[in-house]
């Protein structure tokens, strides 16, 4: 965008003005350090992951053993609680680490929900009303259904989650508003009751999707756990690569997964089924999330005197290191300035309050992932700005 590009070359020639960059490489204790932070930080947010998790299977078997309005309400609002966490946690990704793996379980959409369940016009589709090709349901069955025959073919995860709490948002001004009868067994006296019938099915599956989420939470809280023959014991033996790993997380993360995938494939489609969250119109809280999960990897924490990688950039360049550090608040800025829900922001006319900020948000993103890119060339590396793989179902 020219806008973009203006403020962009602005600040890049502030940078060539203040001088080259320092050719000493940060200190190897400072790395260390670096990396270690980095470390303890995805241990925390993961063990905190799997905490908010677990009690989002509390709430949902509150809703299981007496389905109303209230315990429905306190179900959506322990996921709504949960899911903020674990958005911070994107930041820790597309560098092979151990979320990568089973990101695609975790995450994925967009969601097919005629896969998982009824929607308007197909009251008998999805797995949860096809006991003829999933005659029982458990972990590796819907594990194995993922993704399988297209990627939007989704079935486990926090979207999976989500649409089984919410049902599909057709309102224009919010969110899903799946009946509570859909868990309620016996309301037509058939013996299994629900708007969308088969309620014990759709019960079974919405807490089978809930304990798989909370133990691969669990799982990744292992893999960083300190003092354990894990992940977390090889990514701190090697700093230099530990670090590398790092600003390719929060560059992807920034350019290519925020910039276009969630914001501007929904801008120019103005599709709803193009929003992350759009069962429940949590998007905006989605955009937040990540964004102070990228600035919590790049600023660590610096009054607990715990560095992150704006320390090593600093060392290197240390106008850069300000431009970056100013542009994560801006960037921050654009995002909350979204008006919500977002479904109702990314339509209309190009000149509409809602698309004017999305596009504001879009120049403020593409202006961070350049300078995370100049700070990856200040460090000595050349950064990638999209994943190796691109997977539409996994994103």
């Amino acid at each position: 965008m020219e806008t973009a590009a203006f403020a962009l070359t602005a600040l890049v020639a502030a940078i060539l003005q203040s001088g080259p960059p320092s050719s000493a490489s940060p200190p190897r204790d400072l790395r260390e350090r670096v990396v270690r932070t980095y470390a303890e930080h995805c241990h925390r947010l993961y063990v905190e992951c799997e905490r908010l998790a677990g009690e989002l299977d509390v709430a949902i078997s509150a809703l299981l053993e007496r389905p109303d309005a209230e315990t429905l309400a306190v179900a959506r609002r322990a996921w709504i609680a949960a899911r903020a966490v674990y958005v911070r946690t994107e930041a820790l990704r597309f560098y092979d680490g151990p979320v990568d793996a089973i990101e695609g379980y975790l995450n994925a959409w967009p969601v097919d929900e005629a896969f998982i369940d009824y929607v308007e016009g197909a009251p008998a589709s999805g797995i949860v009303n096809d006991a003829v090709h999933y005659p029982r349901l458990g972990e590796t069955v819907l594990m194995f259904a993922n993704e399988h025959g297209g990627e939007a073919n989704i079935c486990v995860g926090w979207h999976a989650i989500e649409f089984l709490l919410w049902g599909q948002d057709l309102r224009a001004d919010g969110p899903g508003d799946r009946p509570v009868a859909d868990y309620v067994l016996d309301v037509d006296g058939d013996g299994d009751g629900g708007v969308g019938r088969n309620a014990t099915r759709r019960r079974e599956y919405l807490q089978i999707a809930t304990r798989l989420l909370r133990r691969q939470l669990g799982e990744l809280a292992s893999a960083w756990a300190p003092d354990a023959d894990n992940y977390r014991r090889r990514f701190e033996a090697d700093p230099e690569t530990a670090v590398r790993k790092i600003l390719t997380g929060v560059t992807i993360l920034t350019a290519f997964e925020l910039t276009g995938e969630r914001l501007a494939v929904a801008y120019e489609t103005q599709d709803q089924e193009q929003e992350h969250s759009c069962f429940s119109d949590t998007t905006g809280q989605d955009f937040e999330a990540d964004q102070l999960g990228i600035v919590r990897v790049v600023r660590g924490e610096p009054a607990a005197d715990r560095p992150g990688i704006l320390a090593l950039v600093a060392l290197s360049d240390a106008a850069l290191a300000r431009a970056l550090d100013a542009q994560l608040d801006r960037t921050l800025t654009a995002l909350r300035a979204i008006p919500q829900p977002f479904d109702v922001a990314m339509r209309g006319a190009d000149d509409a309050p809602g698309r004017v900020a999305i596009r504001q948000a879009l120049e403020a993103l593409e202006q961070q992932a350049e300078l995370l890119t100049f700070a990856g060339s200040a460090l000595g590396f050349e950064l990638p700005l999209q994943p190796a793989t691109v997977r539409g179902g996994g994103r």
